[in-house]
């Protein structure tokens, strides 16, 4: 994909409620957005108040209620998510430069991964539509019994600024598969790629109202959304202090269902046997700087048999070298920038005192030139960090990984558990038996081996253990999660 000049993408601005843009009330508070990759407030979002997010969320109810989408024949469902996954393809061009323009992902990446894995996320739970419904229960013989599945009604959604469009999707595809309707919040950080998406969704034929967006922040608009008495359910990526306020909101305001991806502080375990250490580093080394590290599954510790730490790291430091930044808008850009002035500053803060603690600095820890005034920061790489590092026990969520070694299994997995995040960790040996000791003794929700990340095979579920959250993401189980299921007993002697 080409560079694009950013001043000449065209911006909807507002929410999105009943299939038409509805711009800011009177009296109606702004949020300016600025561009992560040169500091710019290129536009302006309204902030929904209680008032704007009850009509967001009483449209979509009257739209699950009377629209006919959820008793729609779910084939039909199926046929109109696969129309909207296609029209998601084909506007690629579009969305990809809504996606660079203000978020953190390269016009590269995101046009070549983002949009694609957003339309085959919509495509993978279209299918699930007339898959699953319930069970026949066994029953003595004078009996029928049964389990309904059913939508829950309106689901309330808050997308993280991270990957916008992918995070989205995770929330929408199974929700609107299920039979819901979803009124989404997106980070008033990455407003307008989400917008795109709505309109798209009508225009594939999901009824007006059945997918709505707001605008605003999380302390206003996402509080009341989930608050909201005719939410039925919640799901959320974010900080784990931020998914903790929402649990405690539904709680007390109906005992609401939650699906919670929190944060991370996932390990990769390496060990002498690992196969090919060229590849291992480079994988070590994506794992942290994919995105500047703003993933919230980013192997951010890198735990290594002692033989092994000194060429693995020159290894890693060399590939950190390779790494270019630059606008999002630039088509050699390969490092992202930071998505904001302040969390740039936050990430030099704990680097700094954890240097003061008696880190030492190997690579990076510096901020990096982009060529423009945006938020950059070069990947880095701490070594002689302990486990009361400030590196090793915050999710930084920036390109930084500590470098701990280890002599034995039994000292590397104690290293390898943290006592808050289980969101994921990255395994990397020969032997497969050591490989299966650390799938079961690992505490996180996904282990990879001999390798680290997602692939496009939906079908694995994703989501974690401890304070990363509850539930799953993707997988038949964020369907399923999507559903409630009724209990029915007949008595056939009647």
């Amino acid at each position: 994909m080409d560079s694009f000049n950013p001043d000449d993408v065209a911006i909807r601005s507002g929410h999105y409620i009943g299939g038409e843009y509805v711009d800011v009330e009177a009296g109606e508070r702004r949020i300016e957005v600025a561009r992560p990759s040169d500091g710019v407030v290129y536009a302006s979002v309204p902030l929904a108040d209680a008032g704007m997010v009850d009509r967001a969320v009483e449209n979509a109810w009257l739209a699950f209620k009377h629209s006919g989408w959820a008793r729609m024949a779910p084939r039909e469902r199926a046929k109109i998510l696969r129309r909207f996954a296609e029209l998601v393809e084909a506007d690629a061009p579009m969305l990809g430069r809504l996606e660079a323009l203000g978020s953190t992902r390269p016009i590269a990446q995101a046009i070549g991964w983002d949009v694609p894995f957003t339309a085959e996320g919509i495509r993978f739970y279209a299918e699930f539509a007339d898959k699953l419904g319930g069970d026949v229960a066994a029953t003595d013989h004078d009996h029928l019994g049964m389990t309904i599945a059913e939508p829950y009604g309106v689901i309330g959604a808050i997308a993280p600024w991270s990957f916008p469009l992918v995070m989205a999707s995770w929330k929408i595809a199974p929700a609107l598969a299920a039979g819901n309707a979803v009124v989404l919040k997106p980070s008033e950080m990455t407003p307008f790629s989400v917008l795109r998406l709505a309109e798209l969704a009508v225009q594939a034929g999901v009824p007006a109202g059945i997918f709505n967006v707001i605008q605003g922040d999380g302390r206003v608009t996402g509080d009341e959304l989930v608050r909201h008495p005719k939410i039925s359910k919640v799901t959320f990526t974010g900080s784990t202090r931020t998914g903790a306020s929402i649990m405690a909101a539904c709680a007390n305001s109906g005992t609401k269902p939650v699906t919670l991806e929190l944060g991370g502080k996932s390990p990769q375990i390496v060990f002498a046997d690992a196969p090919r250490l060229d590849d291992v580093a480079r994988r070590i080394a994506g794992a942290i700087t994919g995105n500047a590290g703003q993933v919230c599954v980013a192997g951010s510790r890198l735990l290594v048999e002692r033989s092994l730490a000194e060429p693995l790291a020159e290894r890693i430091g060399k590939i950190f070298a390779e790494l270019k930044p630059g606008a999002t808008w630039a088509a050699g850009t390969t490092l992202s920038p930071i998505i904001s002035a302040p969390q740039a500053a936050r990430i030099e803060g704990i680097v700094g005192r954890t240097l003061e603690a008696g880190a030492t600095l190997r690579y990076g820890g510096v901020r990096a030139d982009g060529g423009a005034d945006g938020a950059f920061y070069s990947p880095t790489l701490l070594t002689d960090v302990t486990a009361h590092s400030e590196a090793v026990r915050e999710e930084v969520f920036g390109p930084v990984l500590t470098l701990q070694t280890f002599d034995t299994e039994e000292e590397a997995l104690a290293l390898a558990q943290h006592p808050e995040y289980g969101l994921a960790a990255g395994v990397h040996t020969a032997d497969l038996g050591r490989a299966l000791r650390f799938v079961r003794g690992l505490e996180a929700g996904t282990v990879w081996v001999n390798r680290y990340g997602r692939t496009s095979d939906f079908m694995i579920p994703t989501g974690g253990f401890k304070r990363s959250g509850i539930g799953k993401d993707l997988g038949r189980q964020a369907y399923e999660a999507n559903l409630r299921f009724k209990s029915v007993l007949i008595d056939l002697r009647a």
